[in-house]
């Protein structure tokens, strides 16, 4: 089966075909750096990992362009608020979201351009537009610059809105022509930060930066334009008019993650029902976090719960008990391509990254795995938790991968001293397997009382048996 993509601009599945073959090209709206990042914030960029790893494994030399927004509106007054510089604040707050990427164990973007490096770019976009009827400077010379919805007749096709009822959710301006029109610059104001252009000193609209960025990072006509749900409109539809107006084909796929929401409502700042990802790191391991938000498919809406959190905690350390148990008890475990296993679970991939059921082949490779380990099949053991290394891989679960074993934060100490916990363990849990087996229960109960008393809780799943500390349960 071929990679098929649902394209929200088609409203359907379509078959995946590079632009240029062997070769793919990607951008995603990054963050707006207003704040520290939420739970809601990173689900888009660990999604559109999963998609680059899996063209990469597909083959494809992937380039991957990952922007940041450093100067917006809500940026400069959160800044003000907190009596700091509006660079400053931003630049803070966009190591905080890169550390969180980090942390959860996406791959570093190819590029990660910043807005205000590219207002060049910007300038010549607007000037394009006006040269060509669709963008025109405010008639009482303020310096303002708009889009002309008026003039472009596709107008609403990327997000199904009718160009009449059409809000930008910007505040009223006496120098617009149409209501609907958007901002593509903004005069300058006292205080605020500023650029020359012909138009008189200001800085860029949302929708500008990421058509130029992207276009001049990716060419006039790239493969995929991903980023949240919430992004369609009116940022994407925005852009996508502005960049076909200017002469560009712009993105040939356009791909939208759902969001967090919590009590049904999506998880926003504005909202204040955010879980930023320093607090929750502090309750699970970053790769179970990564877990709980792979684990759904990236359409699905995910609603958060502590319960569910819990849930995939737990699902995932099945599935590195296992692995670590096989590398312990039976040798080093390499990452193996081509099992039947893989066939299914690719299957489920390039069915618009179907992770639920590509997890579901994973989970019955550890159950059947454990059966084998548990029967003294050594090789049926290795071969199994070989190709869960391969499939987890793709996912950037891999337990055995160096980024989860050095830690988070770059320091092994932690994970070290968990590894060498979980080889004691995970010895103790093979002898009380084998008295279970023979039916010593007098033997496996003192072993299981043995690993309670040090503080080890113990589950016994149709996987085999799972342990955490008693620390991690509460």
């Amino acid at each position: 089966m071929s990679l098929h993509l649902y394209d929200t601009a088609a409203r359907a599945l379509r078959e995946f075909h590079p632009q240029h073959e062997g070769r793919a090209s990607l951008y995603v709206c990054g963050a707006t750096v207003q704040g520290v990042p939420h739970v809601g914030h990173v689900r888009s960029s660990v999604d559109f990992d999963v998609l680059r790893r899996w063209l990469a494994h597909g083959g494809l030399d992937v380039t991957l362009v990952r922007n940041v927004t450093d100067i917006d509106d809500k940026i400069l007054s959160k800044a003000a608020e907190a009596g700091r510089p509006w660079w400053e604040w931003a630049a803070t707050h966009e190591r905080a979201f890169t550390a969180a990427f980090d942390a959860l164990g996406c791959l570093p973007p190819s590029v990660e351009p910043r807005a205000t490096g590219h207002i060049t770019e910007m300038v010549e976009l607007i000037s394009r537009l006006i040269d060509a009827g669709h963008a025109y400077p405010c008639d009482n010379g303020s310096g303002d610059v708009y889009f002309a919805v008026g003039t472009w007749p596709d107008y609403g096709s990327l997000s199904g809105q009718r160009p009449d009822e059409v809000e930008q959710g910007e505040a009223p301006s006496r120098g617009k022509h149409d209501p609907r029109d958007f901002t593509l610059w903004k005069a300058a104001k006292p205080g605020e930060p500023s650029w020359p252009t012909p138009w008189g000193r200001g800085r860029p609209g949302w929708h500008l930066e990421c058509s130029a960025m992207a276009t001049h990072y990716l060419g006039p006509t790239f493969d995929i334009h991903g980023g949240g749900l919430d992004l369609v409109f009116p940022h994407h539809e925005n852009e996508q008019a502005q960049s076909h107006a200017a002469g560009d084909g712009f993105a040939r796929y356009w791909m939208h993650n759902a969001w967090v929401t919590m009590s049904g409502a999506k998880m926003s700042k504005s909202l204040g029902n955010t879980l930023t990802i320093p607090a929750v790191l502090e309750r699970v391991r970053a790769v179970e976090l990564r877990y709980y938000l792979v684990a759904p498919h990236y359409r699905s809406t995910v609603e958060y719960s502590e319960g569910a959190l819990a849930e995939a905690s737990a699902a995932y350390r099945r599935i590195e008990t296992f692995v670590r148990r096989v590398a312990e008890r039976v040798g080093k475990v390499e990452p193996i391509a081509g099992s039947e296993a893989m066939g299914a679970f690719a299957a489920a991939m390039d069915d618009d990254l179907g992770t639920p059921a590509a997890l579901a082949v994973v989970h019955e490779q550890v159950r059947a795995g454990n059966t084998a380990l548990d029967d003294g099949d050594r090789e049926g053991a290795l071969a199994a938790a070989g190709a869960v290394r391969e499939m987890t891989g793709v996912l950037g679960l891999d337990p055995l991968d160096p980024h989860w074993a050095a830690g988070a934060d770059g320091s092994a100490g932690g994970d070290h001293a968990r590894s060498a916990l979980g080889a004691l363990v995970g010895d103790l849990l093979g002898q009380r397997t084998a008295a279970r087996r023979e039916k010593d229960f007098a033997r496996a109960d003192a072993i299981r009382d043995q690993l309670t008393a040090a503080g080890v809780g113990i589950e016994d799943t149709p996987d085999g048996p799972i342990w955490t500390l008693k620390d991690d349960e509460s």
